[in-house]
């Protein structure tokens, strides 16, 4: 599938992407899998996920200018990340998408294009 702009831009550039953060981490704290990995105060959390998704889709280099190269499967390595893990945090993306009523063939390629990310991260089997 291609798109002639960038996922920041089709997601609906800072405003989309800050909707799609603000639907996508409730979503996350409510999972009983992976909401015990995620601290009660959540607000530097999803500020910093706002800024990896701009970079990571296609917008300003938000991360990068704040907190140098992403990283983050370094970031990630003390939290025991699973494959389960790794799922359970690709179906709170793709219901949050689904909460913004992104559209279908858009959905299915976001969440794809995370979910190598979202793999990379696993370090216990």
């Amino acid at each position: 599938m291609k798109f002639d702009q960038s996922l920041y831009v089709l997601l609906g550039e800072a405003d989309g992407v800050r909707r799609l953060v603000e639907a996508f981490y409730p979503k996350v704290q409510r999972d009983p899998l992976i909401g015990p990995l995620f601290p009660e105060d959540i607000n530097p959390v999803m500020e910093k996920q706002y800024m990896f998704l701009s970079q990571f889709f296609g917008g300003p280099a938000l991360f990068s200018e704040a907190y140098g190269h992403p990283m983050m499967r370094a970031r990630h390595m003390g939290f025991e990340i699973t494959d389960e893990k790794a799922d359970a945090w690709l179906a709170c993306m793709n219901e949050a998408l689904k909460e913004l009523e992104i559209e279908d063939e858009l959905r299915v390629f976001v969440v794809d294009r995370l979910s190598g990310p979202a793999h990379h991260f696993v370090n216990t089997h």
